[in-house]
């Protein structure tokens, strides 16, 4: 039972609602414009569920390999790291990666039969950035790339791909919506960055945290947290969203809260945190979006 919870443990499940939060607000805004069809949904998030999974595996692997991620890290000191605490064999790990990246593949290869090529290239995109973002020989992540495309990948990739999925065509509006909660994702390897400055420099790692600095990268953190809710704010008073994506500012004492945190002390789980928001804000805005479905 134990080497079941280890595998569960290292393919990071709890870091999957951001996921299925751009996926279903991709889908949902095109609900707004159509019919839906359920197993094309479901498709949809299982692909990049399984693609998630399989690029949180394949980011540990050669983080430990490279002699990033050790017991020393911080991030090893707030949650289970089975490939830093030695509980899973390397290779296995990286083979389990390749697997799921192969599960995601099949299912992008079928969606792109169904609903089109533009399915493909989206998927394509996914697969690279999942399998070269610690992984030679691009390894961007130590080049201070991966907020840029944690960004592009869980805003405008995943939310136009799902919608795509339901309508054969790309959407405006649908790019409009995914930028604000893909700042918020892109916040969570920023915050990480941050907290760990000290840590990643002394292994020759460039991040966007060490090329900013921990002021201006926390500056640039609490501005872009900011820049989210005015995004929100800027696309109901457009006409992009309805008045009903003002409930995402519900959220806002969370987010008021995380900020006074981060400016008295980085915490050892500011990405833990940062996620906390994403999850409320996204969760928000699917609401949101389903409201504005049911009630107009």
């Amino acid at each position: 039972m134990e080497i079941y919870r280890n595998w569960f443990l290292a393919s990071r499940p709890w870091s999957f609602t951001m996921t299925a939060i751009s996926v279903s607000v991709g889908s949902a805004l095109a609900a707004l414009d159509g019919p839906f069809d359920v197993l094309l949904g479901l498709l949809a998030l299982l692909s990049a569920v399984l693609l998630h999974a399989a690029t949180n595996l394949i980011n540990d692997y050669y983080d430990v390999v490279n002699g990033v991620d050790t017991v020393k890290a911080a991030t090893a000191q707030y949650r289970p790291h089975p490939l830093v605490e030695g509980r899973l064999p390397l290779e296995q790990v990286r083979w389990a990666a390749y697997g799921l990246f192969g599960l995601a593949a099949a299912i992008g290869i079928y969606l792109t039969l169904v609903c089109g090529w533009v399915v493909l290239g989206i998927g394509l995109a996914g697969l690279l950035a999942g399998l070269t973002y610690t992984a030679p020989p691009l390894k961007y992540k130590y080049v201070a790339l991966g907020e840029v495309s944690v960004f592009l990948m869980w805003g405008p990739f995943m939310v136009e791909g799902a919608y795509f999925v339901q309508r054969q065509s790309l959407s405006l509006q649908a790019l409009w919506v995914s930028l604000p909660f893909g700042v918020l994702v892109a916040l969570v390897l920023l915050a990480n960055n941050i907290r760990d400055i000290d840590h990643d420099r002394q292994r020759g790692i460039r991040t966007l945290a060490i090329l900013l600095g921990r002021r201006m990268g926390l500056q640039t953190y609490l501005a872009l947290v900011v820049l989210a809710y005015a995004g929100i704010l800027a696309l109901a008073l457009a006409g992009v969203l309805t008045l009903w994506g003002l409930i995402i500012f519900i959220s806002l004492p969370l987010a008021i809260k995380l900020l006074r945190q981060m400016t008295r002390a980085i915490p050892a789980n500011a990405d833990a945190m940062t996620a906390k928001l994403d999850t409320a804000f996204g969760l928000l805005l699917v609401a949101a979006l389903i409201l504005e479905g049911v009630v107009g």
